[in-house]
């Protein structure tokens, strides 16, 4: 560890799911921690736990034993209201079908989940985010496209900015390249890392692609539900660079 804020743990952590007269053990005693601005890569085969310790981390399930601490805060302490409260104000989803609106135009699909929020920006403060994270994405001249007339690869990049409207300090990305060509992947992955620095936002990848395992600072490699190996790069990414994003 280097002094920054832990950000997510993971103590001893099993799901296990009913199927039938037998259980099915998804996740077999994990333990890990994330810090603040890591960029990080849940990897392993099909089957060995990836999407259920996002789900976890995401409080979209509980775990059936072990601690999940979310920014300090043991989920598992918290009612249906709270998890809801802790998930708009702290996690951001990119989900792998991307679940964009489609009566909705890019601005207003970005700008949705600030809708959601209790204690919402003034329109100013929301426009010139709104503009900034379409501007980063390079959809700027797509704004009022409808998600019907976008490419899988800006459809991608619609669902990056949307789950960084609320400025979360968590962004969760389910297998975000999955559906996209060689090309768009990679840029894609040269984005999110780029916000990841600029923003100094915390991204965790469930994911196959070798590329984003490539460019993470902190690898899980899971087998059985069980973590099989655990690298820290050590790359020092000094401060975080804030040129252009409003505050």
């Amino acid at each position: 560890m280097n002094g920054r804020e832990v950000i997510v743990e993971l103590v001893d952590v099993h799901k296990v799911y009913p199927l039938g007269e037998t259980e099915v053990h998804a996740v077999r005693g994990v333990s890990f921690r994330v810090e603040k601005g890591d960029f990080i890569s849940i990897t392993g085969p099909s089957g060995s736990g990836k999407s259920t310790i996002l789900n976890l981390i995401g409080c979209i399930d509980k775990p059936t034993s072990g601690v999940v601490k979310i920014a300090g805060v043991e989920t598992g302490t918290l009612n249906d209201r709270q998890l809801t409260e802790l998930r708009q104000k702290t996690l951001g989803f990119i989900f792998q079908s991307f679940n964009l609106i489609p009566v909705l135009d890019v601005y207003e699909n970005v700008e949705f989940p600030l809708l959601l929020g209790k204690e919402r920006p003034g329109k100013r403060e929301t426009e010139e985010w709104i503009n900034f994270l379409l501007e980063a994405t390079g959809l700027a001249s797509h704004r009022r496209h409808k998600p019907s007339e976008l490419s899988g690869g800006q459809r991608q990049r619609v669902a990056i900015a949307r789950a960084l409207a609320t400025k979360p300090k968590i962004v969760l990305a389910d297998e975000p390249t999955a559906n996209l060509d060689s090309k768009t992947g990679k840029a894609i992955i040269e984005l999110m890392k780029k916000l990841n620095q600029e923003l100094d936002t915390t991204f965790i990848f469930s994911t196959h692609d070798p590329e984003i395992v490539a460019v993470a600072d902190h690898v899980i490699r899971l087998q059985d539900g069980r973590i099989v190996e655990e690298i820290r790069s050590g790359r020092d990414r000094g401060p975080a660079a804030k040129a252009g994003a409003p505050s």
